[in-house]
C-alpha cells in the first residue's frame, strides 16, 4: 500500500523516520485508510470526489500547509479541473485569517475569548465554486478557525445547501482529518530535517 504521509514528509525507505513509523504499524495503516476513505472512496456517494479535493485544496491553503496543499491542489486539478483549481485559490486568498479564535463556554477561559474571523467570498468567486461548495468551504473555515463556537444551528446552511446528513458528516470528517495530517507531516519534516 503507498503510504501518502511517507510522501508528503519525504521520507525515505530505510531511513531512521521510516524506521520510526515501522514501529507504529497501526497508526500508519488507518492514516492511509482515513485517507483513501475520505479522498478517493470507491463509492463517494453525497459528496463527489471533486468536493473532496475542493475542500481538501481549501483546508491544506488556509492552514498554509506548504507540504500537503500541492498534492490537494493536483488532486483538484485532476477531479475537479483548472477553473475550480482557480476559484478555490482565490477563495484561500479571500478568507485567509488568524486562528483559532471564538468564544468559550461562561466560565474562567472567557479571559482568551477573541473575536472570531468572518467568512465572506466575493461574488465571482461564489459564483465559481456554487452555492453547495460556498457552503461547505463556510463550515471548514469556521472548523478551521473558530472550533470553540461549536453549535447545532452551524449546520443548517450545509443542509439548505444540499448537503445530506451523511455530507455533512464526511465534509467534517474529511477538515478533521487534513488537519491531523497536515501536523504529522510537518512533524515529521521537522524531525527529518533535524541532525
Amino acid at each position: 500500500m503507498t503510504d501518502l504521509i511517507d510522501t508528503l514528509a519525504s521520507i525515505v525507505p530505510g531511513s531512521a523516520l521510516d524506521a520510526a513509523r515501522a514501529r507504529r504499524p497501526a497508526a500508519r495503516t488507518h492514516a492511509e485508510a482515513s485517507y483513501q476513505s475520505l479522498l478517493l472512496p470507491a463509492e463517494p456517494g453525497d459528496v463527489s470526489i471533486a468536493e473532496r479535493f475542493a475542500v481538501a485544496a481549501y483546508v491544506t491553503g488556509l492552514h498554509r500547509a506548504e507540504a500537503t496543499h500541492p498534492h490537494y491542489a493536483a488532486g483538484l486539478a485532476q477531479h475537479g479541473g483548472t477553473a475550480l483549481v482557480k476559484a478555490v485559490a482565490l477563495a484561500v486568498v479571500e478568507t485567509l485569517a488568524e486562528g483559532p479564535k471564538g468564544h468559550f463556554p461562561p466560565g474562567p477561559l472567557n479571559a482568551e475569548d477573541t473575536p472570531a474571523p468572518t467568512f465572506a467570498l466575493s461574488a465571482p468567486v461564489a459564483a465559481a465554486l456554487g452555492k453547495r461548495l460556498e457552503a461547505a468551504f463556510a463550515h471548514a473555515h469556521f472548523l478551521v478557525f473558530h472550533p470553540r463556537d461549536a453549535a447545532a444551528d452551524r449546520f443548517r446552511p450545509l443542509a439548505e445547501a444540499g448537503w445530506t446528513t451523511d455530507a455533512i458528516v464526511t465534509l467534517s470528517q474529511l477538515v478533521s482529518f487534513l488537519a491531523f495530517q497536515i501536523r504529522v507531516v510537518a512533524g515529521l519534516r521537522v524531525l527529518a530535517a533535524t541532525p
